[in-house]
């Protein structure tokens, strides 16, 4: 049986998906503290701050900085790590809360040719500070750190990964270095029977209103995936095509592979994603570890 109380620490619950695990967890009654280099509470687009933002403890810390958090973690059954970027040029997420699209395109073509944003705007790390050492600190200092209170099951550390369907339009780091975390955090928790980790690989990622550019691409990405799941069995699929060129072609996973991914996998909401999230975050669920794609995602959500 569920705890009456748990208490969760999101990594980033003021982002997109960070937020739509805030509340998430708050509706199943948890107790909720984020931390993020502003300590700022969650905004709308429009500037916005909701009514469940409240409820929520925003603290201001640095996740490559232990330091900053690590008193924290002896009070908390379970750390949500939703900390990283898409691109390298990572000004593309205030032009994207600003919905800027020409602002997020340049930062994408910016990503592309190698170069760095704005000199003017304050720039985070790249591929490998945010999508791989912030995630490997926090979750080194949370198998370190032990309880104040008697938890039943083996706590989660629970990291937001990503299927592979950007490249080419990505450039790989960024799904090399969400790979290379999720296996440093397994090797560190192997043998921990006290902690376990759960590795979510969500798709394309929307929501229609927080992000209504992103409805279109969804229903496309949803129309391709239903397409080739109706395809009669030994016709080759797209995606087939695509990973048997790369097989034969290339002789390894390549970007190929990435394409066939995004050709057939469908998309998820972002509330979808959280709510996957809260299930690993049960402590009543010691089950639920290792990786989950976004079909996995969905299977949790309806158990």
């Amino acid at each position: 049986m569920q705890p009456a109380l748990q208490k969760v620490l999101v990594v980033g619950g003021n982002g997109f998906i960070g937020s739509a695990v805030c509340r998430a967890a708050l509706r199943r009654g948890h107790q909720v503290t984020s931390i993020s280099s502003s300590g700022r509470p969650f905004r709308t687009p429009k500037g916005h701050t909701p009514a469940w933002t409240e409820k929520v403890e925003w603290l201001t810390a640095d996740a490559l900085y232990p330091e900053t958090y690590s008193h924290l973690l002896p009070g908390v059954s379970a750390v949500v790590h939703t900390l990283g970027t898409l691109l390298a040029d990572t000004s593309y997420k205030n032009a994207l809360r600003r919905q800027d699209l020409p602002g997020a395109a340049g930062s994408f073509v910016r990503t592309l040719a190698g170069a760095r944003g704005n000199p003017l705007e304050e720039q985070a790390g790249g591929y490998e500070e945010l999508n791989r050492d912030a995630a490997v600190r926090m979750a080194d200092a949370f198998v370190g750190t032990a309880p104040d209170s008697v938890v039943p099951n083996p706590r989660p550390f629970i990291y937001i990964s990503a299927e592979d369907i950007f490249r080419p339009l990505v450039p790989a780091a960024y799904i090399d270095t969400k790979r290379e975390a999720e296996a440093s955090i397994d090797r560190m928790i192997a043998g921990k029977s006290d902690y376990r980790g759960v590795y979510m690989r969500p798709s394309f990622v929307y929501h229609p209103h927080l992000r209504p550019y992103t409805a279109a691409v969804a229903a496309l990405a949803d129309l391709s995936s239903t397409a080739q799941s109706k395809i009669p069995q030994g016709i080759p699929t797209p995606s087939e095509v695509l990973r048997g060129l790369s097989r034969t072609i290339v002789g390894k996973l390549s970007s190929l592979d990435s394409i066939a991914n995004a050709l057939s996998l469908p998309p998820i909401h972002v509330d979808h994603v959280a709510e996957a999230i809260c299930v690993a975050v049960d402590n009543g669920r010691p089950d639920v570890q290792g990786v989950y794609g976004v079909r996995e995602m969905r299977e949790l959500i309806d158990s």
